[in-house]
């Protein structure tokens, strides 16, 4: 497993910017494909992004195409998260994860919250 930590996170009004990081502590990063995933008050968690481990393949969910950029330097251990145009409706903790497998993440960070007003 790798250690994972978000930061980034805070409040914004509307149609602002934001950038989310997730610094890994593994050297072994690069062998991760990462996601983002965020969960809201009274909701479950949902996938956001993800990059795998090259960085050759992103995908996002349909909420956030054209808004939200995902990329990663593994040199920096670090995967981003660019958010523009956010909505109230991004208001959530935001979690990065960590997989060996696309999409089977079995390490968590502690999360990050962001917050926008309208």
């Amino acid at each position: 497993q790798v250690q994972l930590v978000e930061s980034g996170g805070g409040l914004v009004q509307a149609g602002g910017s934001l950038r989310l990081s997730c610094a890994a502590s593994r050297r072994t990063f690069s062998n991760y494909h990462i996601g983002w995933f965020r969960q809201a008050p009274g909701k479950e968690r949902e996938f956001v992004a993800a990059v795998s481990w090259s960085g050759d393949t992103v995908s996002y969910a349909d909420s956030v195409k054209g808004r939200f950029t995902i990329s990663r330097e593994n040199g920096k251990r670090t995967v981003y998260l660019q958010m523009n145009s956010l909505k109230p409706e991004d208001t959530a903790v935001y979690y990065c994860a960590a997989s060996r497998v696309w999409e089977k993440y079995d390490s968590w960070g502690q999360g990050t919250q962001v917050t926008v007003s309208s």
